[in-house]
């Protein structure tokens, strides 16, 4: 394989190359792309980016370790020639469940790791073309775009701006009522390759395998997104962008009908998640022109979880923060964030999965590098607002937890603070320490 320095080189002055086209000419179609696609140096990136994401087996049962055994330039070289011959056709999806917190299931479709590469080496060509008709204000699946970011923006709105009246919108399974057509349009806008828009099509419309979860499995193959024309499933690589791609249409249409001045209204967005900050009182007709738009776009607006949010009074969750009025230490009011009850519930859970009795005969050390990425990852998102007692509590948890895991694991027969004292767990197991006080905070980020 090339090496990776030379590889990300000449990936990149390609990407450049079309995103500067893209950028000065905005109307400007792309005529030939799939020729790209099975450039030996783009396929072994997106080989080596799924790689790293890692990921289960699709409906081959293939893995990375298999494709590796075998021969990875053998097996890319295959890809090649099939992309270059117009002979790749793609797989079903494997249907994987994941649960929710409201207890309900996700539905994800995971494809073959061959799909999975071709989609990543696709999105490697086609992201710097749209990245320059995105709008500023979509956050999600960007390079140097983020959560906090949006985060950021929206306390900004309700702060600065005052716009202090928040519809707080939630989209009925936005990924899957997308609908094709219309996706299409806005794909082939910019893109009128027929093989590589022919390739995308086959992705939207592939068949799912459902696996039963009874005792005597059995599989059963459905085309509901082909049936229904609708859908680019999560579990997808190329399905962030197709999303984005279909959300900057609403976002077009709000500022097209004037609605984002008419009622001073700013939307922020972040994949299928939005809010539109506004003033005191105009929330009711915002959220009736939101509702009436998305309609005609061909989706459908949850309205047990939409609701209109007119702050300080109020509180609204937005990517996992709380945004609404907290108190100083002497009793002072203001506006801001913390991280919410859902997010820390989540990180708890998620400690708790971590050492609890099934990791028995895991290492100890292990365990902790395992707490400590939970943690790490936590604390390094959620670091705005009031959170220095969120992190006290959270630290000892965890460390409660560790420790009740390593008492199992030794059958010691005492809670094991004797044996086992705080420092045991910090000096000899490196389970981390969250900062303490802003200054802490501070050195951590620089």
């Amino acid at each position: 394989m090339t090496n990776l320095a030379t590889l990300k080189i000449s990936v990149q002055k390609l990407q450049q190359s079309l995103y500067a086209k893209a950028k000065s000419e905005l109307s400007y179609k792309f005529y030939s792309l799939s020729d790209k696609i099975y450039r030996k140096d783009i396929l072994q990136t997106a080989y080596l980016k799924c790689r790293k994401n890692g990921g289960s087996a699709g409906v081959d049962g293939e893995t990375f370790q298999d494709v590796e055994q075998r021969g990875l330039e053998q097996w890319l070289s295959t890809i090649e020639q099939e992309l270059k011959t117009k002979r790749y056709k793609t797989q079903p999806l494997r249907r994987v469940w994941i649960p929710k917190p409201d207890g309900k299931k996700r539905p994800l479709g995971i494809p073959t790791i061959k799909d999975r590469v071709i989609q990543a080496a696709v999105c490697t060509i086609i992201e710097p073309i749209f990245e320059a008709d995105l709008l500023p204000n979509q956050y999600g699946f960007r390079r140097k775009m983020d959560a906090k970011t949006a985060v950021r923006q929206v306390y900004y709105h309700i702060a600065n701006d005052r716009k202090q009246e928040v519809v707080d919108a939630d989209l009925s399974d936005y990924f899957n009522t997308i609908p094709h057509g219309p996706l299409m349009k806005c794909v082939s806008r910019r893109i009128v390759d027929g093989y590589l828009l022919s390739i995308i099509k086959q992705w939207l419309q592939a068949p799912i395998n459902e696996v039963s979860e009874s005792k005597v499995k059995h599989t059963q193959q459905t085309t509901e997104a082909k049936d229904k024309n609708r859908g680019t499933p999560q579990g997808g690589v190329i399905s962030p962008l197709l999303a984005n791609l279909y959300f900057r249409r609403f976002l077009l249409a709000w500022e097209k009908f004037g609605f984002k001045e008419k009622w001073k209204a700013h939307i922020v967005n972040y994949a299928d998640d939005f809010v539109i900050c506004t003033f005191p009182g105009k929330g009711k007709q915002v959220m009736n022109e939101m509702r009436n738009l998305m309609t005609k776009l061909g989706l459908q607006i949850n309205e047990d979880k939409s609701k209109i949010i007119t702050l300080p009074k109020g509180q609204f969750d937005f990517l996992g923060y709380t945004f609404g009025r907290f108190y100083r230490k002497g009793g002072k009011p203001y506006l801001g964030t913390r991280p919410s009850r859902k997010s820390i519930r989540k990180v708890v859970q998620a400690i708790h999965q971590e050492t609890n009795s099934r990791w028995g005969y895991s290492e100890e050390k292990k365990r902790v590098e395992e707490v400590n990425r939970i943690l790490r990852g936590w604390a390094e998102y959620f670091n705005q607002g009031p959170v220095l007692p969120i992190y006290h509590n959270l630290q000892k948890y965890a460390l409660r937890r560790v420790r009740q895991w390593l008492v199992r694991k030794r059958k010691v027969v005492s809670k094991g603070c004797r044996q086992y004292p705080d420092e045991y767990f910090y000096k000899k197991l490196g389970l981390i320490r969250l900062p303490t006080s802003r200054a802490q905070m501070m050195k951590a980020k620089a």
